[in-house]
């Protein structure tokens, strides 16, 4: 009797707060500052921009409603539609390029070498590197007459190297050799976290069964790399598609509107032409873009996966 009186009193404080009542409010306490967060940084913000995509607003002036003008102007506007297709250019390449680079730096480094760790962390740097800081390095790299790069090139018989950053048709392959080479060490350790955890009895069964090197990657350690490709794949495109700071850093979105990319188009009109509205429309033609390229994937994992 004893006992059960002294339980009961722990578990019902003085204040007559249960337990499980004390618990919920510790629980509640942890998470009200992130959906606070949420709602004031990303919850409004998004609201507030779906209002401008129907008005004209310049900062300063009363909003004007504008009704659909906002969506009809980008539509018909070429830069806009330059934009769209040099982000899906730049996409595509850093995507595709990024996603195997990482899948051969991670099998590669798999191995047990010595010095193996040096080359990992050398390989992982640029991703956590300056953006600035790299920019301006692979500014003095491209140059055209003075370039590292352009060098390397002109002493393999190339006469009249690229200009790079400086020409309307180069500066493009430019913003997307660095946006490789500064996120392919994140997606590796991604694939090394994946490799190291296939179970090391299936390789050496297909080693005792007579599988090559290449067999045994690809009919083993292939498929059981199917969740860590969809990831790779679904971030490296979200993070392409919304892909700025480098770009800005690089070429400003130059020369001309060559680097112009949808997250560019979209500063260019908030921040240079002043126009919110036309901003907003372009951002939420940006997020349906992504919306729908990130349900296909899903869906193309789920039907894959039966």
């Amino acid at each position: 009797m004893a006992v059960k009186e002294k339980t009961a009193t722990l578990s019902t404080p003085k204040s007559g707060m249960t337990l499980s009542r004390r618990r919920t409010l510790v629980g509640v306490s942890f998470i009200t500052p992130n959906f606070v967060g949420f709602f004031v940084l990303n919850l409004i913000p998004i609201l507030f921009a779906l209002l401008l995509c129907f008005n004209r607003w310049d900062g300063y002036n009363p909003m004007e409603f504008a009704g659909l003008d906002n969506f009809k102007y980008i539509f018909t506007h070429k830069v806009f539609q330059q934009a769209v297709f040099k982000t899906a250019v730049f996409t595509a390449f850093s995507v595709g390029i990024t996603m195997l680079l990482s899948l051969g730096l991670a099998v590669l480094i798999n191995q047990k070498l010595k010095g193996i760790g040096i080359f990992r962390t050398a390989i992982f740097f640029p991703y956590v590197a300056s953006v600035v800081a790299v920019a301006a390095v692979w500014q003095m790299l491209f140059q055209k007459d003075m370039g590292l790069i352009n060098e390397v090139l002109r002493a393999l018989g190339v006469a009249d190297p690229p200009g790079w950053f400086a020409s309307t048709k180069w500066a493009l392959v430019g913003v997307i050799v660095v946006n490789i080479w500064k996120n392919m060490g994140y997606y590796m350790i991604i694939y090394l976290a994946a490799l190291q955890d296939i179970p090391s009895s299936l390789v050496e069964a297909g080693m005792i069964d007579g599988a090559s090197a290449w067999q045994r990657f690809w009919r083993i350690k292939w498929p059981l790399l199917r969740n860590a490709t969809f990831f790779v794949v679904m971030m490296l495109t979200i993070n392409s598609f919304k892909s700025f700071d480098l770009i800005y850093a690089l070429t400003e979105g130059g020369p001309g509107t060559a680097t112009t990319l949808l997250s560019q188009y979209i500063y260019n009109q908030s921040f240079v032409s002043w126009d919110y509205g036309r901003a907003s429309a372009a951002a939420m033609v940006l997020f349906a873009i992504v919306a729908v390229i990130t349900l296909f994937q899903f869906r193309l994992e789920k039907k894959l996966s039966d």
